[in-house]
């Protein structure tokens, strides 16, 4: 991966932008592909769209949702403590003893996420996952007055953590789903940025996909286009614990994966399968009996309907603190949305 790609990468990744807030993020996808969108905007929803030869007659979108799982201050107690709430779907499991930062209205505060140790534990509870409302954040404060001075009710919060370069091409963070989405949308517009393409290219960082797949919806009805795919993570079944015959045998570094399914026009699907051939781009298929819970399920029935696909960088330990995705597959994944958007002409259907 090149070094100012892999760099955007990383800023974004490490930018916290929980679902609902993430106008942090948006910022830093806005500076990056502003010298090679033909126009970039943001909606009043916060969706970040960049477009590639707007006007022409068949509009292409490209959806990767920008926004992160988190959590969010729902109580402050006299002694000074943080209770909180979930934003998206979070593991109690993977939270407890995590560092974390409150994003508050005067600035970034560090906390950690305590519980009872092991050794005042009745004996009952050993081994007992904790429910969030049975964790707290500690920042230091010696009570609720002076914790109110830095924390309110409302903040979000993301685990403190950064990211890190693994063997074999592969790197691990918090924030994965679906960072990894908004990078290859934005790093395909990118590859197309000195070719000529015969249809308007939508690039957009969406929000809100967390809590419900709102960005996506407002955005693709907003744009009208008649294709749209969406770009997220999906679920690697190459380490320990997964069952295959559930997920699929999908691995990382072997290619984004592709779907078959009632979300997936079948000509959207054809041609992303012929491209990876003709391109001699690495790729897998993964099956999609019904509605996907990815932006690709509301882009498909947008309006009177459009032509919608969904290819997925496959993730490890999604919804944790140590997501791990191939490099490899996040460049593969950018070429074949390229190559596919410069295959396409005005006039093509995509009627099943």
């Amino acid at each position: 991966m090149r070094e100012e790609s892999y760099q955007f990468l990383k800023d974004i990744v490490e930018t916290a932008s929980p679902s609902g807030f993430e106008q942090a993020v948006q910022k830093k996808i806005r500076e990056y592909i502003t010298p090679y969108a033909d126009e970039v905007r943001t909606d009043v929803h916060g969706n970040v769209i960049a477009v590639k030869n707007p006007g022409a007659p068949l509009r292409v979108m490209f959806a990767g949702h920008c926004d992160e799982i988190g959590l969010m201050i729902t109580n402050i107690v006299k002694e000074g403590y943080c209770y909180f709430a979930a934003i998206g779907g979070i593991d109690p499991a993977t939270i407890s003893g995590q560092r974390v930062t409150i994003h508050g209205s005067n600035g970034p505060v560090s906390g950690v996420i305590g519980r009872q140790p092991i050794h005042l534990m009745k004996k009952e509870d050993l081994g007992k996952v904790s429910e969030l409302h049975e964790l707290w954040i500690d920042i230091g404060a010696r009570s609720d007055e002076e914790a109110r001075q830095f924390v309110t009710v409302g903040d979000p919060v993301t685990v403190d953590v950064g990211l890190v370069r693994l063997q074999n091409d592969l790197a691990a963070a918090r924030g994965f789903d679906d960072r990894v989405g908004a990078f290859v949308v934005m790093e395909a517009l990118r590859l197309l940025h000195e070719r000529e393409i015969r249809v308007s290219l939508y690039s957009v960082s969406t929000v809100q996909e967390e809590i419900g797949l709102r960005g996506a919806s407002t955005s693709a009805y907003s744009i009208e286009p008649h294709v749209g795919i969406a770009v997220d993570v999906g679920f690697a079944s190459d380490f320990p614990g997964v069952e295959k015959n559930k997920v699929g045998d999908v691995k990382l570094g072997s290619g984004p994966a592709l779907h078959r399914g009632p979300n997936i026009n079948p000509v959207v699907e054809r041609m992303l399968l012929q491209v990876c051939k003709d391109k001699n781009i690495p790729w897998q298929m993964q099956a999609e009996p019904k509605a996907t819970g990815t932006d690709a399920n509301v882009i498909q029935i947008s309006r009177a309907g459009v032509a919608a696909g969904l290819v997925s960088i496959p993730n490890r330990y999604m919804h944790t603190p140590v997501e791990v995705v191939s490099l490899q597959d996040l460049e593969s994944c950018a070429q074949l949305l390229a190559e596919f958007v410069a295959a396409l002409y005005p006039q093509m259907s995509f009627i099943p």
